[in-house]
């Protein structure tokens, strides 16, 4: 099952000091909207995501269809079909994506210690 690009979603309480810290790091912004409360930072391969009062925890995040990079890859496997083979091993969703469409969609789960882990499909 490949998952595509990984990432870690932080849930923030400020995201300009957040930012900050994470700049003194050597982390770049590559996407968001700090107006909006969203910001994507990369150093090298390594991608988190800042995100201030739009979940209550920090989560691992998947998404099928780009590489490490950001960028679209040509072939992957869709968040339904991942659905699908997660739902046949038996495994609780939290969230589910509309299995009667296509493109952008998502899904969630929760590991066994309580993260939650977001598959979340951009195209």
């Amino acid at each position: 099952m490949n998952l595509g690009a990984f990432s870690v979603s932080l849930s923030v309480k400020d995201i300009e000091a957040s930012r900050d810290f994470y700049a003194r790091r050597g982390f770049e912004p590559i996407g968001g909207n700090a107006d909006e409360n969203w910001l994507i930072l990369r150093n090298g391969h390594h991608i988190i995501g800042l995100f201030q009062g739009m979940f209550e925890k920090n989560m691992l995040t998947f998404n099928p269809g780009w590489d490490q990079d950001c960028g679209e890859l040509e072939s992957f496997t869709d968040v339904r079909q991942i659905q699908g083979e997660l739902k046949s091993q038996g495994v609780s969703l939290e969230t589910e994506a509309d299995e009667s469409t296509e493109g952008p969609a998502s899904c969630m789960l929760i590991d066994p210690d309580g993260n939650p882990i977001l598959i979340d499909q951009h195209r």
